[in-house]
């Protein structure tokens, strides 16, 4: 990457100074590869899923891109610069099952906390905070839980309350781990409902995803992974019968992935 990008994040987006660059992505557990020799491109102002089978390394795609999990090799860039410039633009939903529900906290501190990197250890949180906070739980449905306990939500209701973190950040690149795992349908549609309208104001959006049938309706683009990249691109043209067939082993049919409405 030249000096150039390196300085200046508001050069035109590029494949190479885009939202996120993946080069050569590869991670082993217990001397075993978990993802290999990934490269990958998520456009600006896209919705991009990530699929493919259970074991398939897509949880921990996103974990390396992001530094949770140290590659054994491979580079990622966020608009052009090194990640550990970048983090300020990036807002991470873990997967829900990943999180210590008992920790005591307030729903409103938990939203909060994505304000963390603009207050620093110091920083006094001020009304026009609080109110920015107020405004991320109304976007997700969940103002009127402000003073709950997060441990006594249900996991759709938690799951709303972390987007609303992610919101409060108000980063340019949002990734997320399996947003939809264990949630009621009327959860599911608030939630894409809010990654759409982020999209629109031309955030990007990557998401790791398990229902394939929901795919053409929510994402733009896709990444079908299984160990190794299997495709990638616009969902009109990379997720396919043939792409599905490489990834899965050849279980599933078209048919089987037709796009199913959400009703609440």
């Amino acid at each position: 990457m030249d000096a150039q990008h390196l300085k200046d994040t508001t050069v035109e987006v590029t494949e190479e100074n885009g939202p996120l660059t993946i080069r050569g992505l590869t991670v082993f557990y217990d001397q075993k590869p978990a993802v290999f020799s990934i490269d990958a491109t998520f456009r600006k102002g896209r919705m991009t899923a990530i699929v493919g089978p259970n074991g398939a390394g897509k949880s921990t795609l996103l974990k390396a891109a992001l530094g949770i999990v140290k590659p054994l090799s491979g580079s990622t860039s966020v608009f052009g610069a090194p990640l550990e410039h970048m983090r300020r633009r990036i807002a991470y939903v873990p997967q829900r099952a990943s999180v210590d529900w008992d920790f005591p906290a307030r729903v409103s501190d938990v939203v909060g906390m994505g304000l963390y990197s603009e207050l620093g250890l110091l920083g006094r949180f001020t009304g026009a905070h609080g109110k920015r906070v107020t405004s991320c739980l109304a976007r997700v449905g969940m103002e009127d839980f402000a003073d709950r306990q997060i441990g006594q939500l249900s996991g759709g209701q938690q799951q709303r309350v972390f987007l609303a973190r992610a919101l409060a950040q108000d980063a340019d690149l949002y990734l997320l781990d399996e947003p939809f795992a264990g949630v009621d349908a009327a959860t599911e549609r608030a939630i894409i409902d809010v990654l759409k309208a982020l999209r629109d104001e031309g955030k990007t959006v990557v998401a790791v995803h398990h229902d394939l049938t929901t795919v053409p309706d929510y994402f733009d683009d896709v990444l079908i992974l299984n160990v190794q990249k299997v495709s990638e691109g616009s969902v009109e043209d990379a997720f396919t019968q043939d792409a599905l067939n490489k990834a899965y082993g050849g279980r599933l049919a078209m048919a089987e992935i037709d796009p199913v409405p959400i009703t609440a």
